[in-house]
């Protein structure tokens, strides 16, 4: 083992762990990454490898039109290992960039284990070291004995309930009745099977997703679910139209059977470069798994569909970022120790990452002795973590990075220029930060 004062120590080897122990080698720090697979699994994870994604294979919008687009095109820019794996194993998915998850965690563990200054110690870290500097990016399913250590540090967690989307076998799928199209025509054209229905296929699956029998929360626990990642029966009761205008929209969609837009689409997305399996796009349930094989098969298309993954919900946790961290992610009592991942109340698979490279950028320095930094308001990156640390501490919810967190731009500006006026600035910003880096 090295010695503690000359190494970084990392919690955690999901997405915010490795971009950040990325980080830190490449400014030549040594780095202990600390991984509880495959020794103990949370509930939500099955992979071995490091950087396993969990609730979808998207990364979310490649324009910078999206704030998140712009935060991809930050870390792109910066070298980020999170990035290049990303682009390495993408798979089809029209305007969005999604990955094969296999090939992505693959990737990234080859690259981590290969670097000479990161060791990966396997196994569940059930104590935070007392010494040295860390970095604890153990995610928002952080195991109960580690909880137990971080809640002395930070006091009660806060949580939200996340929930997994359904995944289906390409051959299981009915083409006669799905077509192929990407929404308003992006990408190749064929990177989305649809599955249409019409108003009264509407309306029925909208009737049995309100009646069917949903997972129970335990009794003690008042259920919070994140806006960016409701289950669709949730959705149903908020009116017998909200699907149409959320996962369900039609809108951009043609089917040429009919050469009309359907009523309603449930579009299913590449999950693996071989073509073989399909996610269904924004179908995350708490749903039981009889009730999900039942009414997910009153879709058109899935009637005889084979679910390779069904969905599944989980507690999240993360801690009060505004109440307990800095700017710069580390916490405000014990300044050596930095937080970084969904923890923070960062949400999002590029958010995670993100706070991954600052952590990382920030815990090299310290272990150097040299100065820390904080990524420009005007940056994505500076936007999302400016929020997450400046926040109102007594409404504290996670959040993903969009445009409304960012610093207004000086003068009249149209609306139509602002966001395009917002991510110039943001990379010019970018660049001036990354001479420091």
């Amino acid at each position: 083992m090295k010695n503690q004062d000359k190494q970084l120590t990392i919690i955690g080897g999901g997405l915010a762990g490795c971009e950040a122990a990325w980080q830190a080698a490449k400014r030549g720090v040594n780095v202990v990454l600390h991984e509880m697979k495959p020794l103990k699994f949370s509930p939500a994870h099955h992979l071995e490898g490091l950087s396993e994604l969990v609730c979808s294979n998207s990364l979310r919008g490649e324009s910078l039109e999206n704030a998140v687009g712009l935060l991809k095109e930050e870390l792109r820019r910066a070298g980020s290992l999170f990035m290049e794996a990303a682009i390495a194993t993408r798979v089809p998915a029209g305007g969005a960039l999604a990955v094969d998850r296999g090939l992505f965690s693959r990737y990234i563990t080859e690259r981590v284990e290969a670097s000479p200054l990161i060791e990966v110690v396997r196994g569940e870290v059930c104590e935070i070291p007392e010494e040295g500097v860390v970095i604890i990016a153990s995610g928002p399913l952080t195991s109960d004995s580690l909880a137990g250590r971080i809640s002395e540090l930070t006091g009660p967690y806060l949580y939200f309930y996340d929930a997994i989307a359904p995944i289906v076998a390409a051959d299981s799928i009915d083409l006669e009745k799905a077509f192929r199209a990407s929404r308003y025509g992006k990408g190749e054209g064929a990177d989305y099977l649809n599955c249409p229905l019409d108003e009264a296929q509407y309306n029925a699956f909208v009737a049995e997703l309100l009646a069917a029998e949903k997972v129970p929360a335990r009794f003690f626990e008042k259920v919070v679910h994140f806006e960016g990642c409701m289950p669709v029966e949730e959705m149903a009761e908020r009116g017998v139209e909200t699907l149409r205008f959320g996962p369900m929209k039609p809108v951009g969609l043609m089917d040429p059977r009919t050469g009309k837009e359907p009523h309603a689409v449930v579009q299913l997305r590449l999950e693996n470069r071989e073509g073989t399996m399909y996610n269904l796009v924004g179908f995350q349930t708490k749903l039981t798994y009889h009730e999900q094989r039942r009414i997910f098969g009153m879709i058109p298309g899935l009637e005889r569909a084979e679910f390779v993954r069904l969905g599944s919900m989980h507690r999240n946790t993360f801690v009060n970022a505004p109440q307990l961290l800095l700017p710069t992610l580390q916490l405000g009592k014990e300044p050596r120790i930095l937080f970084s991942g969904q923890i923070t109340g960062v949400e999002g698979y590029v958010e995670s990452a993100a706070s991954g490279f600052l952590a990382g950028v920030n815990g090299a320095a310290l272990v150097r002795g040299e100065g820390i930094t904080v990524p420009p308001p005007a940056t994505a990156m500076g936007a999302l973590v400016g929020h997450i640390t400046g926040a109102d501490q007594r409404h504290f919810q996670p959040m993903n990075v969009n445009y409304g967190l960012f610093p207004e731009l000086p003068g009249r500006v149209k609306k139509k220029e602002r966001r395009a006026r917002l991510a110039e600035r943001a990379l010019e910003a970018l660049e001036e930060w990354m001479r420091i880096l």
